[in-house]
């Protein structure tokens, strides 16, 4: 996994080093970047030309004209994807994230809010710029969150002239600086907050360090005292309710979803990942929505339940899969998967999307009851 792949197409890295800048050098065979990452990135093949065939499969439920039929309609909707790793030279990057916005359109134009569960670019000023474009040009929710994956401290590894540059890592850049362009772009005071939609609670945690800190820290979410602290406070807000809450993080659980068994350096991916499973597992009506792996939704493991509810949502850039063999191995080229999710009285329904052949992934169709 740690091998050049299509060099003929395009330099191939860990996604824990973001895809090289196209005035970057080509780095010698093997090489690697930082430690604890995810996944690298794979130039596509048609979607690079913009998958654009066939009309979308639409949710039972969302069907036009059908809400109603033998279904009610959810009191609550909204998609959640992660790992879309816009970067502004990278024009497949682009349009796989516009065609799942697209998509996801098709399915519902009237969804109440979109989760963008980190990894949004590389952490460039220029690659959230090429984002704030894409959504004014691409259908979406007007209701947006954002958790800060750690492909948004990236800039740290780049130099002045914008070249991958480990050898002068963090080239003047220190991880408040990224934690800043992260929270110029999405608006929050925080890397962590909270919001009610339309009734519902909505809770988004986020890393507070990368290496500059504490060079141990890797690729793992840092979450302080007071961060852990503040979400005691919040979740009791919704204590006396049986409605769910839902959280959001980046980085997963280890050991939990599916493919955190190769993402957990040191047994972790959340440095402070026992203190946080201590908290949420007080509150069996939450579901605790990730990113970071990028594996893909038809594998076991994509939602779990262990004292409350973990669901992994893939990647819209690049899937990655189990290759049987104990190992793990790029999905096809052309794969982009996210999820979305319907809130009734009774049940939350989650189903992964399959946004270049815009149908449902079957194997990942879940009901989660509401506790009562």
């Amino acid at each position: 996994m740690k091998k050049w792949i299509g060099a003929a197409v395009l330099v191939v890295v860990l996604v824990s080093l973001a895809i090289l800048p196209v005035s970057a050098s080509p780095k010698p065979e093997g090489w690697q970047g930082p430690a604890g990452g995810s996944k690298p990135l794979e130039n596509p093949g048609a979607a690079a030309k913009g998958y654009q065939e066939g009309k979308p499969e639409k949710s039972p439920q969302t069907i036009d004209g059908n809400r109603g039929q033998g279904q009610d309609k959810p009191l609550l909707a909204f998609p959640v994807i992660s790992d879309v790793h816009v970067q502004w030279w990278h024009e497949p990057s682009q349009t796989k994230f516009a065609n799942a916005l697209n998509d996801l359109h098709a399915i519902n134009p009237d969804a109440d809010a979109l989760v963008i569960n980190g990894d949004l670019g590389d952490g460039m000023p220029a690659d959230y710029d090429k984002l704030a474009e894409l959504l004014r040009q691409t259908p979406h929710p007007n209701k947006m969150f954002y958790t800060i994956g750690n492909h948004e401290f990236y800039k740290a590894w780049h130099d002045a002239d914008g070249n991958w540059n480990s050898d002068t890592y963090p080239n003047g850049e220190s991880d408040q600086d990224s934690i800043n362009r992260f929270l110029n772009f999405t608006g929050e005071n925080k890397v962590y907050h909270d919001a009610m939609v339309k009734g519902y609670h909505f809770i988004f945690l986020g890393s507070e360090q990368y290496r500059q800190t504490d060079p141990s820290n890797l690729e793992d979410a840092y979450l302080s005292d007071e961060q852990l602290d503040w979400l005691k406070k919040t979740l009791k807000k919704g204590a006396g309710s049986d409605k769910p809450i839902f959280v959001f993080l980046h980085q997963p659980l280890p050991y939990t979803v599916s493919g955190t068994s190769f993402c957990c350096v040191n047994n972790r991916a959340i440095i402070q990942h026992e203190a946080l499973k201590s908290i949420l597992s007080d509150y069996p009506q939450v579901i605790f929505f990730s990113g970071h792996t990028h594996w893909e939704l038809k594998l076991p493991g994509t939602l779990v339940r262990d004292k409350f509810t973990m669901v992994n949502s893939s990647s819209v850039v690049q899937p990655w899969t189990d290759d049987g063999n104990g190992g793990e191995m790029l999905a096809g080229p052309d794969d982009s998967e996210g999820l979305y999710v319907e809130v009734y009285k009774d049940k939350v329904r989650i189903q992964g999307r399959d946004f270049y052949r815009k149908q449902w992934v079957p194997e990942a169709q879940f009901t989660i009851p509401v506790q009562k």
